[in-house]
């Protein structure tokens, strides 16, 4: 007897995946295979389980890529200090990579002939899960429901399932949930409400992070420690990456650090808005500056910032592979391996203040700087340097 076709779905157990399940078993004579990368977001392994299995599916492959996805993706993206349109730390767009990496690799196992994703038809997030299938499985078919179902808006998958008994979760007030996307980096929060940028964003729909104004009133203090650029401890405390960032990311949440409320331009042409939560990433990305000022030279930095706007926009749309983003993470790395030291940060009601910083990197170094007379640095030639860029403002 002939086996089946297989299909590997990106499967979160949620309303949208698992609609999309039945719908790819009613309209593919396939077998789907669920298949969910564990990134940090909340995950509940045995309701995946169980809702994969009231549908008949026999595979169901959860796999744990935290620390993956923390060393690998989100520490070379603080290195390059990415920041899309000057406030978004990027938290759906660098996750999306990884997930379409290894979803072709249980593709590639299982010899199977597509894989699906529940991306809709208006988002980046089809983009960057397709360009990522293309780079390690270009032979394999992609199945995109959202653009090719007659589905065409949240009532009509609301109604869908519940003509299949899908059950349809609620958002704290009961209502038909915002979309959500989280990862150990962020949460993303868009929809309803939302969609008209004259509504502010209600408090309720905030998950990992208090208001500022709820936030303590006395402010917490972290240090943090960095060898070859990237952070290894947290107060003198080693830690794995997935464990390091989740550690910040409760300092950084329950000091009301990481909220932006951004109308952003998607990568497909049209604008949006979503509210994020990057509390851990926002405090990495403040030290990680710190630790730089100390430890580069001013041309290394400014290169760096001067790469950084394309840097951010080519993970944002989905080119994470792309011979140019591996250009400019070596332009990005290339003197990582001074990056060392230590940067204590306060954290208080929002804010994250630098309290210092400590290397022993002679990039900087107080005799030069010092007000007081000394024999490091000569005044002499100042006239000099400030003769030359004379001319050079009339050339």
């Amino acid at each position: 007897m002939k086996s089946k076709k297989k299909i590997v779905l990106a499967y979160s157990g949620g309303l949208d995946t698992s609609i999309i399940l039945k719908w790819l078993q009613e309209n593919y004579d396939a077998e789907v295979i669920c298949y969910t990368a564990d990134v940090g977001q909340e995950i509940d392994r045995k309701k995946i389980i169980n809702n994969a299995k009231k549908f008949g599916v026999k595979n169901i492959i959860i796999k744990d890529l935290k620390d993956t996805f923390v060393k690998d993706y989100v520490y070379p993206m603080i290195r390059g200090h990415a920041i899309y349109e000057g406030v978004y730390l990027l938290g759906t767009s660098i996750a999306r990579p990884l997930i379409a990496k290894d979803q072709i690799r249980v593709a590639k196992k299982f010899k199977a002939y597509a894989v699906s994703h529940g991306a809709t038809g208006k988002g980046n997030d089809q983009v960057r899960f397709e360009l990522g299938y293309h780079y390690f499985g270009p032979n394999i078919k992609i199945i995109a429901p959202w653009r090719i179902w007659k589905l065409k808006s949240r009532t009509d998958l609301i109604n869908y399932a519940k003509k299949h008994k899908i059950s349809i979760p609620k958002d704290k007030k009961g209502a038909p949930p915002f979309s959500i996307d989280d990862n150990l980096f962020h949460t993303s929060t868009e929809g309803k409400v939302l969609e008209n940028p004259k509504n502010s964003a209600p408090e309720f729909i905030f998950q990992r992070s208090v208001s500022p104004e709820k936030a303590p009133n006395k402010p917490s203090f972290v240090t943090i420690n960095f060898k070859n650029g990237d952070p290894f401890s947290i107060n003198g405390k080693k830690l794995s990456p997935a464990k390091l960032l989740g550690k910040l990311n409760q300092l950084g949440g329950k000091n009301g650090i990481g909220r932006v409320d951004l109308v952003e331009n998607r990568f497909i042409g049209i604008k949006s808005r979503g509210v994020y939560e990057t509390p851990g990433g926002t405090l990495l990305m403040y030290a990680h500056r710190a630790i730089e000022s100390v430890t580069l030279d001013k041309e290394t930095m400014h290169k760096k910032d001067q790469v950084m706007p394309r840097y951010a926009e080519l993970i944002y749309n989905g080119y994470w592979y792309s011979k140019e983003r591996f250009k400019l993470q070596k332009i990005v790395d290339l003197r990582k391996n001074k990056v060392n030291g230590s940067v204590r940060l306060k954290l208080y009601k929002g804010n994250v203040i630098i309290e210092s910083r400590q290397t022993k990197s002679s990039a900087y170094s107080v005799k030069k700087v010092s007000f007081e007379e000394n024999k490091t640095f000569n005044k002499s030639n100042v006239e000099r340097f400030i003769n030359f860029h004379k001319k050079k403002l009339r050339s």
